[in-house]
């Protein structure tokens, strides 16, 4: 089992190589993120000190409502440029004689462009909380994947986060059941009380959403709910981590989800194997008495065939 990490590690190695490269190159190299996310590293031959990063979320134009141009421009606003191509929506410009002296920490900032961009809600739903407001706040939605969402809304007591997932095929479905249901009843350990409430509906979405319309509702659709106290945003680097932490929740799930089949299927191959030796070693002797015959002193002896007389070395010779 390995935890995942809010940043993208090769996009994040990609930078670096090109901040400490000694002589400009012409680079032209395409990234995938989680979530179809796409990274576009560049420079053209005419400008070799100006590195481009173009990113593609589909998402972007619904997190743009919620706050994610303003922690674009707290985040990366010396970098920022105007997008050329409609393809991407986001672009940040750097260059290469004038970067600062810590460049493994630029790189590392960087490489946190996507989950800085999807945390918009989620701070958008805790200032609500701050702000002690009648009632409950404003249902925001992520469609971060293709028939998959998260959705966020804030109350007076707490921050609900539900995500809506996909099981492709059945076998999906059963691990997912098991390991949903799991996360569930785990919170009962005395060890894990402080974690946050979760609740797993297979086909009924809950109730916050259950008012939207188009909410696929059959065996192929699980909705995961998170509850968040103030323990878990209350705090500033409590809250960052907490963000960091549940964005990666879809990932972590299927990711798993796929580590446990093939753990299954090695061990099934390791016992058809183990079964195959026993088979082989039930097979029956192919010699018979008739063929089994007693030397002097009792001592089996079985006849050994020989090279036929009519096929000489000097004709075996002959045909090679």
């Amino acid at each position: 089992m390995i935890l995942l990490e809010p940043n993208s590690y090769v996009l994040e190695e990609t930078l670096l190589a090109r901040f400490n490269s000694e002589k400009p190159e012409v680079v032209d190299i395409t990234l995938v993120d989680f979530d179809n996310v796409i990274y576009h590293v560049q420079t053209s031959a005419e400008q070799r000190t100006l590195l481009n990063l173009s990113v593609e979320m589909k998402y972007f134009n619904e997190v743009r409502a919620y706050g994610a141009e303003s922690i674009l421009q707290r985040e990366y606003g010396d970098y920022l440029v105007p997008v050329a191509n409609s393809q991407y929506q986001i672009t940040l410009q750097f260059n290469l004689e004038q970067l600062p002296s810590d460049k493994a920490g630029l790189a590392k900032h960087v490489s946190m462009l996507k989950r800085n961009v999807l945390a918009s809600p989620f701070i958008r739903a805790f200032e609500y909380w701050e702000s002690q407001q009648e009632g409950a706040g404003p249902l925001m939605a992520t469609h971060y994947r293709e028939n998959e969402a998260i959705y966020v809304q804030a109350q007076q007591d707490r921050v609900t986060v539900i995500f809506s997932t996909l099981f492709q095929e059945e076998v999906d479905r059963v691990l997912g059941r098991v390991f949903l249901q799991e996360f569930v009843d785990a919170r009962r350990q005395a060890a894990i009380q402080n974690a946050p409430q979760v609740f797993y509906s297979s086909r009924e979405a809950p109730l916050e959403i259950r008012h939207l319309p188009d909410l696929r509702q059959d065996e192929s659709v699980g909705y995961v709910s998170f509850v968040l106290f103030p323990r878990h945003f209350a705090d500033a680097e409590v809250r960052e981590k907490t963000i960091s932490q549940i964005q990666l929740f879809r990932d972590y799930l299927h990711y798993h989800i796929k580590c446990a089949k093939a753990y299954m299927h090695s061990r099934m191959r390791t016992r058809v194997k183990e079964f195959l030796k026993v088979i082989n070693r039930a097979k029956p002797d192919r010699t018979t008495a008739a063929s089994e015959k007693r030397t002097a002193s009792g001592r089996y002896f079985r006849p050994q065939f020989r090279q036929s007389a009519a096929t000489s070395p000097q004709q075996v010779e002959g045909e090679w």
